[in-house]
C-alpha cells in the first residue's frame, strides 16, 4: 500500500464527510496530530486504526485498502498457481472425505493415513520394494 495514495483517500474521505481532524483523531483514539500525519502520508495507521477508519466511513476494509492501490484494469490477477503440496493435500482431503473411505479408514491414525494415500498411488513394483524397505526397518532394533 502507498502512502501516498492512503493518505489522499483518507483526507478525502474526511473531507466528503465534513469531518474534522480532531473528530477522526477522537474516533480513532489518538492525537490530532497524529491523525494529521497519516494525512500527509508521514505514518500509517496501523491494522485497529484502519478497521475503525473503514467503520467511521461505513466501508469494509477491503474497500478501503482497494482505494488506496493503484490496480492496473489491463492485467489480470489471477490467484497462483496451485503447487504440488496444494494439489497433494487437496486429493488426500477428497479421498479420505469420501464417505467410503471414510468409514473404511476411520480407526486408522492421520500418518497411516497418508501412508496409505500415497501409497495407493505408486507401481505394484514400487509398492514391493516399500514393502520389502519396511520389513527390514521392522526388525532393525529401536
Amino acid at each position: 500500500m502507498k502512502n501516498e495514495m492512503l493518505a489522499q483517500k483518507l483526507k478525502e474521505l474526511r473531507k466528503v464527510n465534513n469531518y474534522t481532524q480532531d473528530y477522526v483523531a477522537e474516533v480513532l483514539g489518538v492525537v490530532r496530530q497524529t491523525y494529521s500525519h497519516y494525512e500527509t502520508g508521514k505514518r500509517t495507521p496501523d491494522t485497529n486504526a484502519l478497521y475503525k477508519l473503514a467503520g467511521l466511513y461505513n466501508i469494509s476494509i477491503d474497500d478501503l485498502m482497494h482505494l488506496t492501490i493503484d490496480i492496473d484494469r489491463n492485467v489480470s490477477y489471477d490467484a497462483p498457481t496451485p503447487t504440488q503440496t496444494s494439489n497433494d493435500l487437496a486429493g488426500f482431503l477428497e479421498y479420505f472425505n469420501d464417505p467410503a473411505n471414510k468409514k473404511k479408514y476411520m480407526f486408522n491414525t492421520n500418518l497411516e493415513r497418508e501412508l496409505l494415500f500415497y501409497f495407493d498411488k505408486i507401481s505394484d513394483e514400487d509398492k514391493k520394494e516399500i514393502i520389502e524397505f519396511t520389513k527390514i526397518k521392522a526388525r532393525k532394533p529401536l
